[in-house]
């Protein structure tokens, strides 16, 4: 049995057709090069909560979900709560590729410590052994064609699960030279973890972070927009998230919420963010899908879960009406235009039961549909401003805004 694989579109055509909009320019020049460097790994890990998604979905057995893949760590982590279909569908082939090889993992992995060596640990080459011996024979022949190509390095992509996974894409490359940019300046981020409770975060994090953004350079490069293609922020969103205000501010903000609203102990972003990996402790944060006590389940629901190449708005369009639960579209819709926002709501309004939860993500704190999306789509949706106002507190990942909470009416 392999990993189920369908043919996927031309490199990169369907992230330049979402991520380019501008006709010339600067603006355009700068779209282009966001799109060319997101059609590599983008996101290791992804960087929503899935606890606050399960809760403010309320998942439940019978419900059908369609998210956007990403890193394939939520669509995983929400077999946790027993849906009964998991749809993750993405833009990017290096993403497909790697919710495939996690899929195949769960299934064929001996047992949940190979599982844990690849996904949290990451970083042994055991890890590329275990590979070879249980995961490639079963895999798609692109799926296997990615993970064994090399990369700019000339290094096969594999091989990367040796060498500290998380220190790669763009998220990786991103972490890496904010902490390079640190360390030029005296100081180490990881030192952070030495803290022993939210006190003590918050003292390190005013002596010793608060003021790198005041320093030239960084006030600087964070008001390139290039600066943030790192976070998978493209050029559309950057206005977004300054809100007409200096990125610097806006990222310092960010990065507090990140340091001290949850204890380390309890957040696995804040260790990715400082340490560029999950903690070594027995006891450590991880992501659901990584967790020992949901081992068992992930295995027997694995079939549940599929993951494709596509644009979100033509996938759904192949759906039947009235057919789906819950839709997590991450903070995707910064990006789009208020045609291709209508076209994707459209399509959501067509396929929604009622009673549908769409959950989404914004970098700017308002929700992004009032005044942008057609009256008559939105009117058949009441917007939950109390229950989303608790989970933008609730999202550990601490880089967004706002997320927020769509019901649809019966």
């Amino acid at each position: 049995m392999s990993i189920e694989s369908t043919v996927a579109p031309a490199r990169g055509t369907l992230v330049e057709a979402a991520a380019v909009s501008a006709a010339s320019g600067k603006e355009a020049l700068l779209e282009r090069a966001f799109a060319f460097l997101f059609r590599g790994l983008v996101y290791p890990q992804i960087w929503e909560d899935p606890v606050a998604d399960i809760a403010g979905l309320d998942i439940g057995p019978d419900d059908r979900i369609v998210t956007i893949a990403s890193g394939g760590c939520n669509a995983l982590s929400y077999l946790t709560a027993d849906p009964a279909q998991v749809m993750a569908v993405d833009l990017n082939a290096a993403h497909v590729a790697l919710n495939r090889l996690k899929h195949a993992a769960v299934l064929y992995l001996p047992d949940y410590e190979h599982f844990h060596a690849f996904f949290a640990g990451a970083n042994t080459r055991a890890n590329v052994a275990a590979y070879h011996a249980y995961l490639a024979p079963r895999l798609d022949d692109a799926t296997r064609g990615y993970w064994e190509s090399r990369d700019l390095s000339g290094r096969r992509r594999i091989h990367h699960f040796g060498r500290n996974f998380y220190r790669q894409g763009l998220l990786g490359t991103f972490i890496g030279l904010a902490h390079f940019l640190a360390r030029i300046h005296g100081e180490d981020p990881r030192r952070l973890l030495e803290a022993r409770d939210i006190a003590e975060q918050r003292h390190l994090f005013e002596t010793r972070v608060l003021p790198l953004f005041d320093r030239p350079l960084v006030r600087w490069l964070t008001g390139q927009k290039a600066s943030l293609f790192g976070l998978g922020i493209p050029p559309a969103q950057y206005a977004k998230l300054s809100g007409g205000r200096a990125m610097a501010d806006v990222l310092r903000e960010r990065l507090e919420k990140l340091t001290c609203d949850f204890a380390f102990a309890d957040n696995y972003f804040a260790w990715q963010a400082f340490s560029r990996g999950y903690e070594p402790a027995d006891k450590a944060s991880l992501p659901p899908y990584l967790q020992r006590e949901n081992h068992a389940a992930l295995k027997e629901r694995i079939a549940r879960i599929s993951v494709q190449q596509a644009n979100m708005t033509d996938f759904l369009g192949a759906q039947d009406a009235q057919g789906i639960d819950c839709y997590l579209f991450l903070d995707a819709q910064d990006w789009m235009t208020d045609a291709q926002l209508n076209a994707l709501w459209s399509q959501v309004c067509r396929t929604a039961r009622p009673g549908a939860r769409v959950l989404f993500r914004t970098a700017a704190e308002p929700s992004l549909l009032p005044g942008r999306l057609d009256p008559a789509l939105l009117a058949l949706w009441d917007y939950q401003e109390d229950r989303s106002r608790e989970l933008s507190a609730q999202d550990r990942s601490a880089i967004y805004g706002a997320t927020h909470l769509y019901v649809r009416r019966g």
